[in-house]
C-alpha cells in the first residue's frame, strides 16, 4: 500500500523557521530588488520596505490564527478550502503554487546570474541558462532527501549570507556617518506618486514572499501549532528590519544624489559595487558568491513548499494521484518536486535570450502578483471563518479588512497605469491561470465530493480550539 502521508514529528522549531527563511531569502532580496525598486521609486526604497513591512505584517496576522487551529501540508489552500469551501480553496492554493513555480525560477536565474558573475571574476565565462538548469539536477537530490537534512542546510547558506550583508551594511552606515552624515530622504517620497510606490512595492511583497511557507510544514513539524506560528513571526519582523537596515544603506551607500541614484538603480551588482567602495572588491567577490546561493536556496525552498502544495492536492483527488507518490525512505513527495523542477527549467530555457536578472524580474513579478490573489483570499476566509465560528469580535475584523485593502490597490497598480511592455502582461499571465485554476476546480468537483470525511479530518486538520468552552471539531 502506497504512503499518503508525510513523515510525522520530523521538523523541530529550527527546521520550520528554515523553510521560511530560505523562500524569503533576504540575501537574494537584497542582491537584486533594491536596485530594481530604485527605477520606479528612486531614492524612497526603504520608505516602500517600511509601508510593505506594515502590510505583510497585517496579511499574516489571519494566517497564523489559521496555524492556531489548522495544520495541513497545503498551507493557504488548507486554511481557504476550510473557510470559504472547496472551489475557492483550490484557486487560493493554484495561485499560490503558481507563485512558487515562478519565484523558483526566478531565483534559479538569478543563481545562474550570480554564479556567472563570480566565475567571471576569475576569467571563466559561462551562461546563466547551464549553471541554472544544472542547478536543478542538485535541489532534486536536496529535495527529495530528509526535510530536516535539508532546510538545516539551507538555514546556514542563508545565514552566513545574512550576516555578511549585515557587516557591510554596518560599515556602509559608519562611513557615511561619519562623513556626509546619515540622510532622512530615503524615507520621504521625494516626489514619487503614491501609485508608484504602490507598482514599486510588487518587489518589496516579493521579498516577502514564502513567510507562510512554514504552514506547508503543518504535518511534518513537532507541536505545528505553536512552532508554525513563531516561525512566521519570526520570519517577517525580522526580515522587514533587516530590508529596513540594509536598503537604507545601499541608498545612502550610493549617495543620495542624481548621480547615486542612477548608479543605483543601473547596477546589477549592488552589494558587490559598495563593497568595492566601502570595503574591499575582495568582500565582494565572496557577496556575489553568498548572493548566488541565496537564490539557490530561495529556488529549492520554494520546489520543496510548491511540492508539498501539489501533495495535498493530488491527496485530495484534485490533481492527479501522481502528485501523492512519496520516497519509500524520505517520505518527501519527489514526484510533485521533480515535475515542479522541470516545468521551472523550461521556464527560463524558453527565456534564455535574457539574461539573468531580467528572468527573475519577469518571474518573480508574476509570482508577486500571484501570491498576493493567494493572501486576499486568505485574509477573507480568516474573516468568515473566525466570525462565523464566534472566535473574532468585530474589532478582529479591522485587520484583514485593512491587508485587503492595501493588497488590493497594489493589484490595481500594476494594471492602471498601464505599464510598459512586457509588465503589461503580468496581471493578464495571473488572471489566465486562475481562470485554469477555476475550470480544473469545476472539472473535479465531482471528485472532491467523492472524499470520504475520514479522508478529510485525516488530511486537512486536526483542528483543536484555543478556548476550553468552544471545539471545532
Amino acid at each position: 500500500m502506497s504512503k499518503s502521508s508525510l513523515k510525522k514529528d520530523n521538523l523541530s522549531i529550527i527546521e520550520t523557521v528554515a523553510l521560511s527563511v530560505a523562500i524569503i531569502a533576504p540575501t537574494a532580496a537584497m542582491a537584486l530588488n533594491v536596485s530594481l525598486m530604485a527605477q520606479t521609486s528612486a531614492f524612497s526604497v526603504p520608505l516602500v520596505f517600511l509601508i510593505s513591512t506594515i502590510v505583510v505584517g497585517l496579511v499574516s496576522y489571519s494566517i497564523i490564527k489559521f496555524n492556531h487551529y489548522i495544520s495541513a501540508s497545503g498551507s493557504l489552500y488548507a486554511f481557504t478550502k476550510k473557510s470559504l469551501g472547496d472551489k475557492m480553496g483550490f484557486t487560493a492554493g493554484w495561485a499560490l503554487l503558481l507563485a512558487y513555480i515562478t519565484l523558483a525560477g526566478g531565483t534559479a536565474a538569478g543563481f545562474g546570474n550570480f554564479f556567472s558573475g563570480f566565475l567571471a571574476v576569475f576569467g571563466i565565462s559561462v551562461n546563466w541558462l547551464p549553471i541554472s538548469v544544472v542547478a536543478s539536477i542538485a535541489m532534486i537530490i536536496l529535495g527529495i532527501i530528509d526535510a530536516k537534512i535539508c532546510n538545516r542546510i539551507i538555514l546556514v547558506i542563508e545565514g552566513l549570507s545574512i550576516f555578511l550583508i549585515l557587516v557591510l551594511s554596518v560599515v556602509i552606515l559608519f562611513k557615511v556617518g561619519t562623513t556626509t552624515g546619515l540622510s532622512v530622504v530615503p524615507f520621504k517620497t521625494n516626489g514619487v506618486g503614491i501609485s508608484a510606490l504602490a507598482s514599486t512595492s510588487v518587489f518589496a511583497f516579493l521579498s516577502f514572499i514564502g513567510f507562510e511557507s512554514a504552514s506547508s510544514l503543518g504535518e511534518e513539524t513537532k507541536n505545528p501549532k505553536k512552532f508554525i506560528p513563531i516561525a512566521i513571526i519570526s520570519a517577517v519582523f525580522l526580515s522587514g528590519i533587516f530590508y529596513l537596515v540594509c536598503s537604507y544603506a545601499q541608498v545612502i551607500g550610493f549617495g543620495v544624489d542624481s548621480q547615486g541614484l542612477e548608479q543605483l538603480s543601473s547596477t546589477t551588482l549592488p552589494l558587490a559595487d559598495l563593497s568595492t567602495k566601502y570595503m574591499t572588491t575582495g568582500y565582494g567577490t565572496i557577496l556575489i558568491l553568498v548572493a548566488a546561493f541565496s537564490n539557490f536556496s530561495c529556488a529549492l525552498g520554494s520546489y520543496c513548499a510548491g511540492s508539498r502544495m501539489l501533495f495535498a492536492l493530488g491527496r485530495d483527488g484534485i490533481m492527479p494521484k501522481a502528485m501523492m507518490k512519496l520516497h519509500s525512505k524520505h517520505d518527501t513527495p519527489y514526484f510533485a518536486l521533480i515535475l515542479i523542477i522541470i516545468i521551472s527549467d523550461i521556464v527560463q530555457i524558453s527565456l534564455y535570450k535574457n539574461d539573468g536578472i531580467e528572468v527573475f524580474g519577469y518571474l518573480a513579478t508574476i509570482g508577486s502578483l500571484a501570491i498576493l490573489v493567494s493572501y486576499i483570499f486568505t485574509s477573507v476566509g480568516a474573516m468568515v471563518y473566525f466570525t462565523k465560528n464566534k472566535i473574532w469580535s468585530k474589532v478582529h475584523l479591522i485587520v484583514p479588512i485593512v491587508s485587503i485593502a492595501a493588497l488590493l490597490y497594489v493589484l490595481y497598480s500594476n494594471i492602471y497605469p498601464i505599464p510598459a511592455f512586457p509588465s503589461n502582461l503580468f496581471p493578464y499571465i495571473v488572471l489566465g491561470w486562475i481562470v485554469i485554476g477555476f475550470v480544473i476546480s469545476n472539472i473535479f468537483g465531482k471528485r472532491i465530493k467523492e472524499i470520504s470525511e475520514e479522508n478529510i479530518k485525516d488530511t486537512n486538520e486536526g483542528i483543536v480550539e484555543e478556548s476550553p468552552n468552544y471545539v471545532l471539531e
